[in-house]
């Protein structure tokens, strides 16, 4: 059945691979094996999960890898990226038109090109188009709920569907996008016209300032922990005693407190086991749970 499973894949696409290390698709830089990796173009994205429901096979879908920890010993079934074979950005007046694999950076480094403002605040953040939508990306007061006027998803009966702002349900790091098990196909922005230089200057300081406070030097997933009501985890964090607390390789960043980073050799378990450090103590400190921000993905 197997052989017949990959045969299929084969088929649809020559992006497919067996056993592929997540290390190389995570920006964490950990993960054990995915048993089938695929990187298609949106066209063949429908086949391929018809393929998955006949041969019973297990999927999920990622982009960027920039927002997950992947178990050690990997993922069974199939790991779908929209990557670079569904990057594709258009701009045609105020709209700016991504498909899901496009990176957030290079999407607003085409609305920049064009005089577009409102997408300063996404041009550092680690991630697609997808995923943005998938959590609400949002950084330095912006988000996405801010400017998406659209998307186009696929339903779990491969149907391509229209969303809009309000279908979506955007809130804080939320989406109606994992309970619907939807993928995002592409999102299309809506802009306002800006000043050229005025928007490179902005982009400009957001990058000194994510430079200047985020420890970019180390692989990491971004922030972890999301933001209590009323508190922020970094400063719970800090106040707690983790600053640069450490199991293994994995570390509380001493740069920002908010940020669990890789020092080079960390595994996925050393990495969660530090997070579950870090909640336990933060609630033993404070009386609050911190929740992660981090997607935990396959068999640790």
């Amino acid at each position: 059945m197997k052989e017949s499973f990959l045969e299929g894949l084969q088929k649809i696409t020559d992006r497919c691979f067996v056993q592929e290390h997540m290390s190389g698709h995570t920006t964490f830089r950990v993960g054990g094996p995915a048993e089938y990796y695929v990187c298609p173009r949106r066209e063949q994205l429908s086949e391929i999960i018809s393929l998955c429901k006949a041969y019973e096979v297990p999927w999920l879908v990622i982009g960027n890898g920039s927002n997950l920890l992947v178990g050690d010993k990997g993922i069974s079934g199939l790991v779908i990226e929209m990557g670079k074979e569904a990057a594709k950005v258009s701009v045609e007046g105020n709209l700016v038109k991504a498909q899901a694999g496009a990176l957030l950076s290079s999407v607003a480094r085409s609305a920049a090109n064009c005089g577009l403002t409102g997408m300063e605040f996404a041009s550092g953040i680690p991630g697609t188009v997808g995923g943005a939508l998938v959590m609400n990306a949002g950084a330095y007061g912006g988000e996405i709920k801010q400017i998406v006027k659209r998307a186009i998803v696929l339903t779990p009966e491969g149907e391509e569907r229209e969303l809009t702002r309000e279908d979506l349900d955007l809130g804080y790091r939320h989406s109606c996008i994992p309970e619907n098990q939807y993928i995002v196909l592409e999102a299309e922005f809506e802009l306002k016209p800006g000043d050229f230089t005025q928007i490179e200057e902005e982009m400009a300081r957001l990058r000194r300032q994510r430079s200047e406070k985020q420890p970019l030097e180390y692989p990491s997933a971004g922030s972890t922990f999301k933001r209590p009501e009323g508190y922020f985890a970094g400063k719970l964090i800090q106040d707690a005693g983790l600053r640069g607390c450490r199991v293994g390789d994995a570390q509380v960043s001493e740069k920002h407190c908010g940020f669990v980073i890789n020092r080079g050799e960390a595994t996925a378990e050393e990495i969660s086991q530090l997070i579950r450090k870090v909640q336990e103590q933060v609630e033993e400190y404070a009386g609050v749970r911190l929740e992660t921000e981090v997607r935990f993905l396959g068999d640790f």
